[in-house]
């Protein structure tokens, strides 16, 4: 079911892309619209003056287009090369964070409800009971305390034993996918690095061709080389952001686990026969 979710995720991510770098092409020059409505304005009757509010709309409108504009633009001219593999970087680095944030708040749960709800059971109906209590709670501390509850026979010893050791588990589970977001974080800047380094080549390389240093001989590669760089910092900045969620949600996690496993003894240490 989570690898289902992470490739819708990353279908859905991809469509909106390649949506956006593949936009029209064919969009009319702003320069000609505003010489054909120069000319129907001209041609048309004298309308009343509009409001400031109208101003305002029209303005904002503008700025929309204009940054959408301006965004597909800068995305083109850094190289599609590169660019494209950035991108690619975001796009599953981001499914990867979204399904790790989605997994951990349906792991996290309410330890003191739970712990309640086994002592009640353990007084009532003994450790079948509490058994079944872990069994119909979701999250990893209701499982740990079900390998627990199912080696009270064996006694507290092996029920510590197995509670740690069901707990390296548990947090091996919540630290999946991590490391793949921590390395498009490291990629994502370095291939910036990387179509910088391109950029000045291509400029120099221009330079020796033309036998001149020009200022527009060598603003081509150079604008290449500043763009890779800054869509790579801005997809490691927002992987960042992520990544540090992430590890902040695993970290309230095991404390609640730990502080849970302790309580826990406490509950079979007291009920013991």
């Amino acid at each position: 079911m989570k690898k289902l979710f992470v490739l819708l995720t990353l279908a859905g991510m991809l469509a909106f892309s390649f949506n956006m770098v593949n936009a029209d092409e064919h969009t009319a020059d702003p320069q000609t619209e505003m010489e054909e409505n120069d000319t129907m304005i001209e041609e048309a009757e004298p309308e009343p003056a509009p409001t400031d509010l109208e101003e305002l709309e029209v303005e904002e409108e503008e700025e929309d287009v204009s940054f959408h504009y301006v965004l597909k633009e800068q995305f083109m001219e850094g190289g599609p090369a590169f660019m494209s593999i950035v991108l690619l970087c975001l796009i599953i680095g981001l499914g990867l964070s979204l399904e790790r944030i989605i997994y951990l708040n349906l792991a996290s749960t309410n330890t003191k409800k739970l712990l309640n709800k086994v002592e009640e059971a353990i007084k009532e109906g003994g450790v079948e009971q509490a058994k079944e209590v872990c069994r119909d709670t979701r999250g990893p501390v209701a499982s740990i305390f079900y390998q627990g509850l199912d080696r009270y026979d064996e006694g507290m010893e092996i029920v510590e034993k197995s509670l740690v050791s069901y707990g390296s588990v548990m947090m091996g589970r919540l630290e999946m996918n991590l490391t793949w977001i921590s390395l498009f974080i490291a990629i994502a800047p370095m291939l910036g690095f990387m179509g910088t380094v391109i950029g000045m080549i291509s400029a120099f390389d221009a330079i020796a061709a033309a036998g001149d240093i020009s200022p527009t001989i060598v603003a081509d590669g150079i604008k290449v080389a500043l763009l890779t760089t800054v869509f790579g910092l801005i997809v490691a900045v927002i992987l960042q952001i992520f990544y540090n969620y992430i590890v902040s949600k695993i970290d309230g996690i095991v404390n609640s686990m730990e502080d849970a496993t302790i309580s826990f003894m406490d509950i079979l240490i007291k009920y013991k026969k």
